[in-house]
């Protein structure tokens, strides 16, 4: 899977791209490919949140 900063800059582009058009259909196009990769940032972040190791669960003697 893609790094977290692909994902910032390719949203980033497509932003700064919308903004540039005098299109308003092309910039809405834009704004929402930006979204799709905010989203994926998102998976990636809590993707790497779940990767990390857990403790096992352990049960207090009596």
């Amino acid at each position: 899977m893609p790094h977290k900063n692909y994902f910032i800059r390719q949203a980033a582009s497509l932003l700064r791209f919308a903004k540039e058009t005098s299109n308003p259909e092309v910039a809405m196009v834009l704004a929402a490919k930006a979204a799709e990769f905010n989203e994926k940032l998102d998976e990636v972040r809590v993707a790497k949140m779940d990767a990390s190791p857990r403790a096992p669960d352990v049960e207090p003697g009596t």
